[in-house]
């Protein structure tokens, strides 16, 4: 059974010695929120991951929810329900949201950390409250007065959850098939009949009620993605007055048997007649659901963060303990009858991955939320604006890359364990299950690479990327005269003019051929991350030179920034490689010809 102790060093040497939360919040007019109140906050989000979530994550694995077709009920695994009680007592759903609706405030790079160490400690439980934040969001930025009094507080506070609803069994990533209909009514609302399907945590018994965010067609609508309309639709009915009632035409019809987190209800919803409201404007519901969708999927980013990091401390901990042959130096520890495998070079190579991939995209993810406050917050609007275009750049980074990095030290880690790590003894392979989703829901893969390079480069003529690369080039100048920087500075600087010339190259074979924007996009999504990293990891050795962390620490985050550089940064050159040949050779062979 795997365990799991939250790192938390690491996440306050992340915000508060490589991003220097104190100062930015003090910024953005949160003067309260200082070093005591953070830490306070993050030992108190540990135990209850440690002591409450962690040890239901194998139960949540092994019994995983039930659906009961009669009633289309969905029953949590055991302990779920009473951790979700904890939960919300504790005050967790309301951390970031506004105080004018019953919300604590606090900055969302916080609320980051938390998260990490809640998916972490058992994703698929992590599943349930994950949406709510989403829907507040969406509410907050595009419902109106009724709908933000009505909904917002519940949601907040945690007595409701929140879901998003967009795909249905025909159409997945292409909305615009979408065939759900939304029928006006008199008094103002209207009568929602569609079947949605992947709805997570669309039915459970958590809470009474669930907040639906539906996608759906007006009768009026236009064909297309520029004909769906966004509606608030409730499990229960909801009066004028907030109260509620009968249930509301929305049934769960199934879950889904999945290969892994079996603890999170994955559903199919059936709306009959249900009643819902319009959010914002008629026919301009993408929008208002994209507010919700790229929170989702930074959050699910973190996802794959926290489930790499779980799988690290676990691997880390056997290789220490196991015995298995001898060091090809020479023993290393002679008083025993094998050396420890950590000793290898290529269990090294595993770990060191592992380790690298997540102490740096744990800064880069930290560095998102304080993005999210800066928007939120920040006094000057030329600021406000740098922080969105850098937030809507990064979004399909943190997505694609963690989720996907995810994978790698989940299945790294259990490489480490050999044939142990496949069994369920160890809870290596259900680590390994449960990462596999996060490349998938909230857009796969490619899906976040063509909005890398087709929306978020080309089509915003790459302001975001632009913006990191002053940050890189501030860096760099202000650290090109250290010696002890140089083996950082000069390749970063190197990769961040070729990485401005590669964008170049694209756009400019894109104008002659669009295909080469899909070629592309892929190992241009990896390339930017990986470059993105470095940058992390060259910040993360000039922060540890002056906190004031152990020297061991100081001297780990020296070396694996040096085994970044030396062993992950030119997988670039395959990305830089694959880029440059082009479309031809994945366009070339007829459809016919496949097989």
């Amino acid at each position: 059974m795997s365990s799991y102790q939250a790192p938390l060093t690491d996440i306050r040497f992340a915000l508060h010695d490589v991003l220097g939360v104190e100062t930015l919040f003090q910024h953005l007019g949160k003067d309260e929120v200082g070093r005591d109140l953070i830490d306070a906050v993050l030992e108190e989000g540990a135990r209850f991951n440690e002591t409450v979530l962690a040890p239901l994550n194998r139960v949540g694995d092994e019994v995983g929810c039930s659906f009961d077709k009669a009633t289309g009920a969905v029953t949590t695994p055991p302990g779920f329900r009473e951790a979700y009680r904890q939960y919300v007592e504790a005050g967790w759903p309301s951390l970031n949201a506004p105080v004018e609706y019953g919300g604590q405030g606090l900055p969302h790079a916080i609320g980051m950390a938390m998260k990490e160490m809640i998916d972490a400690a058992n994703l698929a439980w992590g599943n349930f409250p994950l949406l709510s934040h989403g829907a507040v969001e969406a509410l907050l930025h595009h419902g109106n007065d009724w709908q933000r009094e009505m909904f917002l507080k519940p949601l907040v506070d945690g007595r409701w959850t929140g879901t998003m609803c967009l795909t249905e069994p025909h159409c997945g990533t292409d909305l615009g098939l979408l065939k759900t209909r939304a029928t006006p009514q008199d008094d103002g609302s209207y009568r929602i009949n569609g079947t949605k399907i992947f709805i997570t945590a669309g039915e459970h018994d958590f809470t009474d009620n669930i907040v639906h965010l539906v996608l759906a067609r007006l009768p009026d609508a236009p064909e297309g993605s520029r004909g769906i309309s966004l509606f608030v639709v409730p499990k229960l009915e909801v009066g004028e007055d907030g109260s509620t009632g009968a249930p509301n035409g929305v049934r769960c019809g199934a879950i889904e048997h999945k290969m892994g987190i079996h603890g999170s209800a994955t559903c199919v919803l059936n709306l009959d007649d249900a009643r819902g409201w319009l959010v914002g404007e008629p026919n301009r519901g993408l929008m208002a659901m994209f507010t919700m969708m790229n929170s989702a999927r930074v959050a699910v980013g973190v996802q794959g963060l926290g489930l790499a990091d779980r799988a690290y401390q676990n691997a880390l901990a056997y290789s220490r303990e196991r015995l298995q042959m001898r060091s090809l130096s020479g023993p290393k520890c002679p008083e025993k009858a094998a050396d420890p495998i950590i000793v290898h070079p290529d269990v090294r190579r595993m770990l060191l991955t592992c380790k690298a991939l997540t102490e740096g995209g744990r800064v880069l993810a930290c560095f998102a939320g304080t993005l999210v406050d800066t928007i939120s917050h920040a006094p000057d609007a030329v600021e406000r604006q740098r922080a969105d275009d850098l937030l809507g750049f990064l979004t399909p980074i943190i997505k694609g890359c963690l989720t996907e990095w995810g994978v790698e030290c989940t299945y790294n880690a259990m490489q480490c364990y050999g044939g142990h790590g496949y069994i369920a003894e160890h809870g290596m392979e259900q680590l390994a299950r449960d990462a596999r989703i996060t490349t998938l829901y909230e857009g796969t893969t490619g899906i976040q690479a063509l909005d890398l390079m087709g929306r978020k480069t080309i089509q915003l003529k790459a302001a975001g990327l632009k913006a990191f690369l002053a940050m890189v080039e501030e860096f760099c100048s202000a650290y090109g005269d250290d010696p002890e920087m140089s083996a950082f500075v000069a390749p970063l600087r190197e990769k961040a003019v070729e990485w401005e010339q590669l964008t170049r190259d694209i756009a400019q074979r894109a104008a002659a051929d669009p295909e080469e924007i899909g070629a592309a996009s892929w190992d241009y999504m990896f390339y930017s991350g990986y470059v993105t990293l470095a940058y992390w990891w060259a910040r993360s050795v000039a922060a540890a030179r002056k906190s004031g962390q152990t020297e061991q620490f100081r001297q780990s985050k020296l070396e694996t920034a040096r085994f970044y550089f030396a062993r992950i940064l030119p997988r670039t050159l395959a990305h830089k490689a694959a880029i440059e040949a082009g479309a031809a050779p994945l366009m070339a062979l007829d459809a016919d010809a496949f097989g």
